[in-house]
């Protein structure tokens, strides 16, 4: 508890100097909280709701206190899961189970930018700690906290789906995972009525946050190809994921399942990685798709690993988890070929204010198609005064912005429009109003403001 602690709180003095914009992804997901609702374009809402709620009681929407959450959840996370591993076998286990999960990688990249992935990684432990109660004790209650902690899990990321092959899979090979059919139904109906509020909403938005899911699975609407360089690119990332040591650990747990309690924790972590790994064969897959094995998985490494192979696993990732938010604090340094290392993470804050300038001085609303640029100019320009509008959707919407701020059909005034490329209203391609002084992630792009009439975007549709 004292390293899981001492860990957070320095993620949480250094995350007051993180000299990063927020990303888009973490933009988009602040922008759900002022618009409060149960789903979202491409995600569940519970990341929404959260956002909501630290940055009303900070009195603050600063980076800082929208990125705040991470660090914390991933230290509850590490004890959740020190609490799983002492159940599993004792003490040891679970203090290096709580020390090393709070030093992964992933964990240190997940306590510097708020993610969904974050999110759900309490409830998802949580789950595993009640359903290994349930187990033992067949307590109805433990099953019921069971089931709410995976639908909360699960309302933060569908990726919670997994604890169900999970589930099945360790029931039959370890019995210390049985939980009984009573449980199994208290647990199942808890999760059902937590996550309900969720269907119901994309029941009734013509399943737009299970539509993108499936976007992001290209093969299921383009068909597969076998692309063996991409599985063999997500595999190699999984080592940076969760670690050089603690991933050849995992595997060798995954091996060795002589032990019914390894033999458990295995058919938890395994899924994820199983279908990840066919997902980037077929198409492709990032490397935080399969963050879901890695909490049995934990417990599972600590367990195969011995004596100084703990301590080589916990310096290793615990100097990848320093130099993480070091990075951060350092920004825009250090630099590579006089690019900064972070520039995907520098430049949003400035192109926006450049942008809502122009259109405060023009007194028109902004219009973009780019998502990224679309999500920091509603956050950065929150309090400014400028309405902002994506494109109208062609069949449907490609965007979270394209859905609630399309340009509507009404407006015929003049616009801001932010592009790579000149609009051609129909006497050859527009001079621009100003060329955009861009650096970090958008140095070099070539991004320009144009002011056109709405009619000369609605054509280029």
């Amino acid at each position: 508890m004292i390293v899981v602690a001492a860990v957070t709180a320095l993620r949480l003095v250094l995350l007051a100097f993180n000299k990063t914009d927020l990303f888009v992804d973490e933009a988009q997901y602040w922008l759900w909280g002022q618009h409060l609702d149960f789903g979202y374009y491409s995600k569940p809402p519970l990341i929404g709701w959260l956002l909501r709620a630290v940055t009303d009681l900070a009195g603050s929407d600063a980076p800082s206190w929208v990125r705040m959450p991470g660090a914390v959840l991933h230290g509850i996370t590490a004890l959740v899961l020190g609490a799983l591993g002492a159940r599993i076998a004792g003490r040891s286990v679970a203090i290096w189970s709580a020390a090393i999960y709070v030093t992964l990688p992933f964990v240190a990249v997940g306590s510097v930018l708020i993610s969904t992935d974050t999110v759900m990684a309490p409830f998802y432990a949580l789950s595993l700690l009640f359903l290994h109660r349930t187990g033992e004790s067949r307590r109805w209650s433990d099953a019921l906290a069971a089931g709410v902690a995976a639908g909360l899990a699960f309302m933060a990321k569908y990726a919670a789906i997994y604890l169900i092959p999970g589930l099945a899979l360790a029931a039959l090979v370890a019995p210390a995972w049985r939980i009984g059919w009573r449980n199994m139904v208290i647990a199942t109906l808890a999760f059902g009525l937590v996550i309900a509020p969720n269907v119901v909403w994309n029941l009734n938005n013509g399943l737009t946050t299970v539509s993108h899911t499936m976007d992001n699975v290209g093969w299921v609407r383009e068909g597969a190809a076998l692309n063996f360089g991409s599985m063999s690119e997500f595999v190699a990332s999984q080592f940076a994921v969760f670690g050089p040591v603690t991933m050849v650990a995992l595997l060798i747990g995954y091996a060795g399942l002589g032990d019914p309690d390894k033999r458990g924790l295995a058919m938890l972590s395994v899924p994820p990685l199983v279908a990840v790994t066919i997902e980037a064969l077929l198409d492709r897959a990032y490397a935080n798709w399969a963050v879901a094995a890695y909490f049995a998985g934990t417990v599972l490494a600590v367990m195969v690993l011995r004596g100084i192979w703990r301590w080589i696993a916990i310096v290793i990732n615990g100097l990848i988890a320093l130099s993480i938010p070091l990075l951060t604090v350092l920004a825009p340094y250090p630099q590579k070929d006089g690019a900064p290392l972070l520039k995907r993470w520098l430049g949003q804050a400035d192109l926006s204010r450049q942008i809502l300038t122009l259109a405060k001085e023009a007194d028109v609303p902004v219009y973009t198609g780019n998502r990224a640029i679309l999500a920091d100019l509603f956050y950065t320009g929150q309090d400014a005064g400028v309405t902002v509008y994506a494109p109208q959707p062609v069949v449907r919407a490609d965007s979270y912005y394209e859905q609630m701020w399309p340009l509507p059909q009404d407006y015929n005034g003049r616009l801001l429009v932010i592009a790579n490329s000149a609009p051609d209203c129909g006497s050859g391609p527009v001079a621009p109003e100003a060329q955009l002084d861009a650096t970090g992630t958008w140095a070099g792009k070539g991004y320009a403001a144009y002011l056109v009439e709405a009619r000369c975007v609605r054509s280029e549709n």
